[in-house]
């Protein structure tokens, strides 16, 4: 067999990384609960025509076929969900009769989307989403919350701190009809590509695709201009009028003021923030890392009234997602995480010969019984070359069995031996598990 050949766009991890990665997903599940959001899962497809009517997705979604399936088969029309938020909506709507409202769940999965792979985009993802839904109207304080709760899950990581970029698409909607652009979608689709694509890009897009005057083109990248807390003033003193941009300010206002009570500094109203999904109605983040704005967004979401909705029946949410794989992949390249060791292993039983390797064996049981990661030596090797063998995988202590369970532990850091009672010995919280530890230390 030939070497393979790696396949861009869907991340395999080293065993540091993937431990850095579990501890991540650990920290969020954790925050998510404390909150009182439930967990569930969803398929892993969705019917084409719900993933397809959702925004502008479709050269993204990656169809679900079997090699040999004839061209009328039902699963020709079922593609991999691209996010965890249009899946959450059917179950909703699937389940409405079973839940308790408003509900908050949390929802840790892998997503598809075929992007063209570069860092930080992949197009197979592990996601993290918080929900809060409920029937008819959703009140305006869980959009405070959700900014709260994403806030206090990543603040428990040792990554740099962020910021929440915060806007209301009512904002721009109600800016762009008063201007009098009638293809609203377009226009945001496009001016959320501002920091892709620049400002000049921009405007030259929002002529040609959208129908814009240059005087309506320069408005509109007047207003993504705008951030900072004199926002609402800044957009009124541009001259245009219409009732849903009053409705977005006051709602802004109303978040940014909310927050900024609770966690100052957190969240900075930002008015290029558009989301390019269709279904956002209002607030909508993007969060970014201080210091390292340059990854670009690695937390973002929002509120939608209709995306769970049939003829008779309306549940509005608002979430927000950390896109974990992106994060971490960015955090990887920059050196920025790691784990505090490439195994979980906290210690090695020396093997002696392999006359004793079963007693050894009873050793490391007693140790895991008491929760310290634990394994026994391969081979019955000199004791320096099992010590070099612990060093080589980051193992902080060799235990060195005696008789009549007389035994001694070496951390190999320290070059420090003891004896211990195994039925005792405890290591430090640091050194019993692997941490994730930052480019600091």
């Amino acid at each position: 067999m030939s070497k393979p050949t790696p396949l861009s766009g869907f991340p395999e991890w080293l065993p540091r990384q993937r431990m850095v990665e579990q501890r991540v997903l650990d920290r969020l599940r954790h925050t998510f609960e404390l909150y009182g959001f439930a967990p569930i899962e969803t398929r892993a497809v969705e019917p084409l025509d719900q993933l397809l009517r959702k925004g502008e997705t479709d050269k993204e979604i990656y169809l679900l076929r079997r090699l040999q399936a004839e061209a009328d088969e039902p699963d020709s029309n079922l593609g991999l969900h691209f996010d965890l938020t249009v899946p959450f909506a059917r179950y909703v709507l699937e389940n409405a009769g079973k839940l308790v409202f408003p509900f908050r769940r949390y929802q840790i999965q892998k997503v598809w989307r075929g992007e063209r792979p570069q860092e930080g985009r992949f197009r197979e993802f592990y996601q993290a989403d918080i929900d809060i839904v409920n029937r008819d109207e959703l009140p305006f304080h869980y959009d405070v919350e959700i900014a709260l709760v994403i806030a206090d899950a990543l603040s428990g990581l040792p990554i740099p701190p962020i910021r929440i970029h915060v806007s209301n698409r009512k904002i721009a909607e109600g800016f762009y009809r008063g201007l009098g652009l009638t293809d609203v979608t377009t226009v945001l689709r496009i001016v959320d590509k501002t920091d892709k694509i620049g400002p000049a890009r921009v405007q030259e897009q929002l002529v040609e695709f959208a129908g814009a005057t240059e005087k309506q083109a320069d408005l509109c990248l007047e207003l993504a201009q705008i951030s900072g807390e004199d926002f609402a003033d800044r957009v009124l003193a541009l001259g245009v009028r219409h009732e849903l941009l009053d409705e977005g300010l006051q709602e802004l206002t109303q978040v940014v003021e909310a927050t900024a009570a609770h966690a100052p500094g957190l969240l900075i109203a930002d008015l290029k923030i558009a989301r390019g999904l269709d279904y956002y109605t209002g607030t909508v983040y993007e969060t970014t890392l201080l210091g390292h704005e340059q990854l670009g967004s690695i937390c973002s979401g929002g509120r939608y009234e209709n995306l769970a909705s049939t003829e008779s029946e309306r549940y509005p949410g608002v979430g927000i997602s950390v896109g974990v794989s992106r994060l971490l992949a960015r955090l990887f390249n920059q050196g920025l995480i790691d784990a505090s060791r490439q195994v979980p292993t906290c210690v090695l039983v020396a093997l002696p010969s392999e006359e004793v390797r079963r007693e050894c064996d009873r050793i490391a049981a007693v140790l895991r019984r008491r929760g310290i990661p634990t394994e026994v030596s391969p081979t019955a090797a000199k004791y320096g070359k099992q010590i070099r063998y612990a060093d080589r995988r980051g193992i902080p202590f060799v235990l060195f069995p005696g008789e009549a369970d007389e035994h001694e532990i070496k951390d190999i850091r320290s070059g420090a031996q003891t004896p211990i009672d195994i039925n005792t010995w405890e290591p430090s919280e640091e050194d019993r598990f692997p941490r994730i530890v930052t480019s600091q230390g």
